[in-house]
């Protein structure tokens, strides 16, 4: 007989029924009728040409051949039941690489995507990297970032602007400032203050980092003026721990993009985490 005839669904109401004995008792594990779960003990008796259990009037025995057969099954079907397990948790694990510049942005929404939809699990990797190669790196979502990207979804445009701590938030305080940059040029400062005439330091004063989370932390302890994303720093401002002197935000023509590997496997999971941080938006 093909093993492809195997009736499969048949093995689990036999194990079930060897563990009790009883009909009743399977049945009611099984959420079936005690006919229903004698049909499928009577189908898979059919498959092998001999009687798995002995009916007595005392209830069920395992017949000889039941008993040699039944650890082998058992130990097969929890197996396959692990293997299964293994695969369905697989595909909740997300492997997501971002840039360490965008952490202030994207740590909130972690946190709320892991009470919204508690089975994904984000295995977060952070970099100086602003690519992603699906081809040659283990990822199965990133977080990129850069100019004139179009593949993924768009989550924020670069838009700079001065901020501080509240302790330099007045007039002399920010001509003498120390200016943070975020790179090791002044890039990012020149841009800013291209487009407007209320501010104009000299730049003697200056101190470069390589990374804006790094010049933005240092400006939030004192250390001076950094020019930053005006969204990585919303939830500072929010807080108090940044002030912003000028209202003013330049765009940058850079932006923020999440990517997701074409994936069967883990399409509903990749989904999900998509879904999850595109709609979330913490307060």
């Amino acid at each position: 007989m093909s093993h492809r005839t195997l009736p499969l669904n048949a093995i689990d109401a036999f194990l079930v029924t060897a563990r009790h004995l009883n009909l009743t008792h399977a049945a009611k594990e099984l959420c079936l009728t005690q006919g229903a779960v004698s049909r499928k003990i009577a189908t898979l008796e059919a498959w092998f040409g001999f009687t798995l259990f002995e009916r007595h009037a005392r209830g069920l025995h395992l017949s000889p051949q039941g008993s040699a057969l039944l650890p082998e099954l058992r130990s097969a079907f929890d197996h396959l039941l692990k293997v299964a397990d293994q695969a369905q948790a697989q595909q909740t694990v997300v492997r997501l690489k971002s840039p360490t510049c965008a952490m202030r942005w994207l740590v909130p929404r972690l946190v709320q995507l892991e009470h919204r939809y508690p089975e994904l699990q984000i295995a977060l990797t952070t970099t100086t990297d602003h690519t992603i190669n699906f081809k040659t790196e283990p990822y199965d979502a990133a977080i990129v970032f850069g100019t004139q990207l179009s593949a993924g979804d768009l989550l924020f445009e670069e838009a700079l602007t001065p901020v501080m701590s509240a302790d330099y938030s007045h007039h002399d305080a920010l001509e003498k400032a120390t200016l943070l940059h975020p790179t090791r040029d002044k890039t990012d400062w020149s841009l800013w203050l291209a487009k407007q005439q209320v501010f104009q330091p000299a730049m003697r004063k200056n101190q470069h980092f390589d990374t804006m989370d790094l010049a933005i932390t240092a400006a939030i302890q004192g250390l001076g003026l950094a020019i930053a994303d005006e969204t990585l720093v919303e939830e500072d401002i929010r807080a108090g721990r940044l002030v912003r002197p000028f209202s003013r935000s330049v765009k940058t023509g850079a932006s923020y993009r999440l990517v997701l590997r074409e994936s069967h496997n883990k399409a509903a999971g990749l989904a999900a985490f998509r879904e999850g941080l595109l709609g979330i938006n913490p307060v």
